[in-house]
């Protein structure tokens, strides 16, 4: 089946790109954005599963203290470069350095017109690939990078104006398998359902620096990068060899707050040089990702539901149960000190199932105090 891309010279294999993966219907495709100051977030999540025919979205905003979110879902367009669905629209104005958000939902009380440029280049963190006993789960790059964000979002009735300087954020576009979807019936695993992942860009006025870890029950990482990356000059190029990326061997310590599957506080810790450096993370808010379809119980990635659907929710963030999954997975907006630098960043934290570093042994239980 031919597309408009098939005219391009960007083939893999024999097969037209409307075939991809194999057939494997938790092949995925993805867009992430998220920007934030110290007491607002937005994020954007644009998700195309072509061997399940679907595409899907979904805008969320937290707030004075309310998250608001609209999700959208339909059939997905053959044609790749149609990336929209419903009342949200992401535009690739320069590959991997410049791109545009379009959110037109005001019977949900968001509306936004936002542009994303970069400030480091793209980095393709080392490919992830997980197995549950025979079958292969998750299989996957991701590439991100730290940006700015101009332009306008109104969360019912309230415009905030972003000038290019004073939001942060971060790109992520990420491939592969994943489980996505409705799951094929399988017999269970002994390890499935436990998850556990710190994902933490940070931005600092002269660097910047990414972090991820994926680990196992007993705390065993089986994926794990550290960078710093430079930030970008005018015509320093985006993608390709000459990107000045410094590796880093990183560390964590969580301050688990009592009671919750989410940090009170984090430590990234790391050999430079002679020396060890630290970077402390002090939590200003937070955002529960299911504000952009992660175990959302109506809304989660990758399920058909009608050729077009879109919907809309608002929840005070007062009144939601943090132990509930669905609200386990989170991103939280960090203040970064690294020695006597002060940045901003997130730390999404992730930690569903066992986890013995932090004493967790059930799918969301909590001991009372503990770090990892």
């Amino acid at each position: 089946m031919l597309t408009p891309f098939d005219d391009y010279p960007i083939h893999q294999t024999p097969a037209t790109l409307a075939h991809a993966g194999n057939g494997n219907p938790d092949h995925y495709d993805r867009f992430w954005f998220n920007g934030y100051t110290e007491d607002f977030y937005f994020a954007v999540a644009m998700g195309l599963y072509p061997n399940r025919g679907v595409i899907d979205a979904a805008f969320s905003v937290v707030s004075d203290g309310v998250q608001s979110s609209v999700f959208a879902s339909g059939r997905a367009p053959l044609d790749r470069t149609q990336t929209e669905i419903g009342p949200i629209r992401i535009e690739i104005v320069e590959p991997l350095r410049i791109n545009r958000v379009v959110v037109d939902a005001p019977e949900h009380g968001l509306t936004a017109d936002l542009t994303f440029r970069a400030r480091t280049a793209g980095y393709e963190e080392p490919r992830q690939t997980r197995y549950a006993g025979s079958r292969l789960s998750i299989d996957m790059t991701r590439a991100s990078m730290l940006g700015q964000w101009s332009g306008t979002v109104t969360v019912h009735g309230v415009t905030h104006t972003f000038d290019g300087q004073n939001v942060y954020g971060t790109k992520d576009r990420s491939w592969g398998l994943r489980p996505v979807g409705v799951p094929a019936p399988a017999a269970p695993e002994p390890s499935a359902g436990q998850l556990f992942f710190l994902w933490a860009p940070l931005n600092f006025d002269d660097v910047a620096v990414h972090y991820l870890t994926f680990e196992d029950a007993e705390g065993e990482s089986w994926a794990q990068s550290g960078v710093a990356l430079p930030v970008l000059g005018p015509d320093d190029p985006v993608y390709g060899p000459g990107n000045d990326v410094e590796h880093l061997d990183i560390t964590h310590r969580i301050d688990w707050a009592p009671g919750l599957r989410r940090s009170r506080g984090a430590r990234l810790e790391f050999k430079r040089g002679d020396g060890t450096e630290t970077i402390e993370l002090e939590p200003l808010l937070t955002f529960r990702m299911k504000g952009a379809g992660y175990f959302h119980p109506q809304w989660s990635h990758g399920v058909w539901r009608d050729e077009l659907v879109v919907g809309g929710e608002q929840t005070p963030v007062a009144d939601l149960d943090n132990l509930s999954p669905d609200n386990i997975h989170v991103q939280q907006v960090m203040r970064a000190r690294w020695g006597d630098r002060t940045g901003i960043g997130v730390l999404e934290q992730l930690a569903l199932g066992p986890h013995a570093p932090s004493g967790f042994t059930g799918l969301v239980d909590v001991p009372t105090s503990r770090e990892s």
